[in-house]
């Protein structure tokens, strides 16, 4: 009983173990994470059109659920740039931004990604993941951060703009360039300069200087903190808001709230399509981060309790004033950076956040959106990979085609756009990949029992015999493929005797599959040839001999491929 609580509870696995040296850790990279943690979510929350203190709510409840339903040791659960840049653009279409009705829609947004989440880890669905390919999720990781990096120019330059898709962007700033404000540009553009200076130069600064490596990793970390600290003093001191400087306003002072979404049938009719996007690309992102941590620890990931804790997480932040969260790359690098040894540092992170929403949101009141929107820019161009571009055409034009489709998509009509196309394409690309199996001719490599491509290796052939390996499960989608090859190979001359399929890579042969097996037996038998296989699996001999394939089939079935050959060509000097 306990073990089987312990698949969807891994808390009772670790928290058995759990000790001091655990514990010390463990709140160390607590207070690392929440440095970094307190600009970003508010800075996210900008970017998802909620209130700031949104961003806080997402990042207390949901790091808690994660820790008890999560088998990450390292992964930190919240908000991050790409699920707020989608959340924004889902419930900007049901909702106005600023009003009751939007922050309910991200509500009910955040509680249908965690219960969509919730049934794939229950019936063991996360496979399903596997569908999309990761050179279109760079893609379209590309394309979001250019889009969200243009999404904060608005900010960065204290004027209105609005827009889902690149050329709405650009458009819409380019009517406002008149209104620039050059206080909130000044702020900006130095907030900005100093985050890029802080990531690269910061630390080995504070090196030089004598800091031990865990001061200067803290302090690096806390670069946002700087940045926030002293922009907010410097609008406050100079009176800079009354000059036309945006500013983050009230904070509402207290601990995530109790909140309810809104499950009306039109509401929810119009948020599954988004959420199930939503959950598909935060899982892939999330376990992607999990499984790298892990594996540098030899630890060990479920990506199907995965879905569980990360739906979890979800619906907890749908009932505390969130909205939908995933595993963050950057804080969980930071995280584990920080040694992290235990979700319990996620757990403590949640306190530190709290105590935050609780005691210092009044300190934020004078924060110029034009800082949180630097700490947007610089932490997103990291996601901008264009290489991506480079590698794929160089190894698969397939694969190019699939990214650069999935990059202009997204820029041009929108991130929703971008998703559903990125998943459509993954699996057309995999259908196209699969329905033209590889099939090689194969013949004897001279003095041994081995088979390989005639076209590869100078290998012994008999004329009478046709030997083709099929490196690729057979299924509907490629299965005429086979038929149509035999054919045309057996039609090119008179002196074709056998024919015989090596197996060996065959794990599927399905009811599509077997109707062409079988149309080809008959159109060999016709012609006077036999059809013969070779190397056959134990669970694919196990489903065609429950067929009436096999008792038809003019050939015979052969343990191996040379088998095969010495009774088909016993005339010929074989290998012995």
């Amino acid at each position: 009983m306990i073990d089987h609580l312990r698949g969807y509870f891994p808390i009772l696995d670790w928290g058995k173990t759990y000790n001091r040296s655990a514990f010390s850790n463990d709140m160390i990279a607590a207070v690392i994470v929440t440095i970094m943690l307190i600009p970003q979510s508010l800075a996210y929350a900008l970017l998802a059109g909620l209130p700031p203190e949104a961003g806080i709510y997402a990042s207390i409840a949901p790091i808690i659920l994660y820790a008890i339903f999560g088998t990450s040791r390292a992964l930190a659960v919240g908000p991050v740039a790409v699920v707020s840049l989608l959340t924004a653009s889902a419930v900007g279409q049901v909702a106005e931004q600023g009003t009751a009705g939007y922050a309910i829609a991200a509500l009910t947004l955040a509680f249908l990604s965690g219960g969509f989440l919730m049934l794939l880890g229950l019936f063991r669905l996360g496979f399903l993941a596997n569908f999309l390919s990761h050179p279109v999720i760079a893609g379209f990781i590309t394309a979001s951060g250019i889009l969200i990096a243009f999404s904060q120019l608005k900010h960065l330059l204290g004027i209105a703009a609005e827009g889902h898709t690149l050329p709405q962007l650009i458009g819409s700033l380019w009517s406002h360039l008149g209104d620039i404000n050059v206080i909130t540009v000044v702020i900006g553009g130095l907030a900005t300069a100093f985050l890029f200076w802080v990531r690269k130069g910061l630390k080995p600064l504070l090196r030089r200087l004598g800091a031990s490596r865990t001061l200067a990793d803290v302090l690096t970390k806390a670069g946002p903190v700087l940045a926030v600290a002293v922009t907010t003093l410097s609008v406050w001191l100079f009176g800079l808001a009354d000059k036309g400087v945006k500013i983050v306003g009230e904070v509402p002072q207290s601990l995530p709230p109790l909140t309810l979404p809104g499950l009306s049938p039109e509401l929810v009719q119009q948020l599954l399509v988004p959420a199930i996007l939503i959950s598909i690309i935060g899982f892939v992102e999330s376990v992607s981060v999990a499984q790298t941590l892990a594996a540098k620890k030899r630890q060990k990931i479920d990506p199907d309790q995965e879905l569980i804790g990360l739906g979890a997480a979800n619906i907890g932040a749908a009932f505390t004033g969130g909205y939908p969260v995933t595993g963050g790359f950057s804080r969980s690098v930071v995280n584990y950076d920080a040694g992290a040894e235990t979700p319990a540092a996620g757990a403590f992170t949640a306190v530190g956040l709290a105590i935050a929403a609780v005691a210092l949101t009044p300190l934020v009141y004078y924060l110029p959106n034009a800082t949180l929107a630097a700490t947007i820019v610089v932490a997103v161009l990291s996601l901008v990979d264009f290489s991506i571009l480079k590698k794929t055409w160089d190894y698969s034009k397939a694969d190019f085609t699939a990214v650069a489709a999935t990059i202009v998509l997204t820029l041009a009509l929108g991130v929703e756009v971008g998703v559903a196309s990125g998943v459509g394409i993954s699996i057309l690309l995999h259908l196209y990949k699969t329905s033209r199996p590889h099939v090689a001719e194969i013949g004897l490599v001279p003095g041994t029992e081995h088979f390989r491509n005639i076209n590869r290796h100078k290998v012994e052939t008999d004329p009478t015999i046709l030997s083709l390996r099929v490196d690729e499960s057979l299924y509907f989608v490629n299965a005429r493929f086979l038929e149509d090859m035999v054919q045309a190979r057996v039609s090119e001359g008179s002196e074709i005797k056998h024919v015989i399929l090596m197996f060996s890579a065959v794990n599927e042969v399905d009811f599509s599959a077997l109707e062409s097996l079988e149309a080809i037996n008959q159109r060999l038998t016709d012609l006077g040839i036999g059809l013969h296989l070779s190397e056959v699996k134990g669970p694919v001999m196990d489903r065609l001999q429950q067929t009436h394939f096999l008792h038809s089939l003019n050939g015979r079935v052969f343990l191996s491929q040379y088998n095969a050959w010495k009774q088909l060509a016993p005339h010929r000097d074989t290998a012995e």
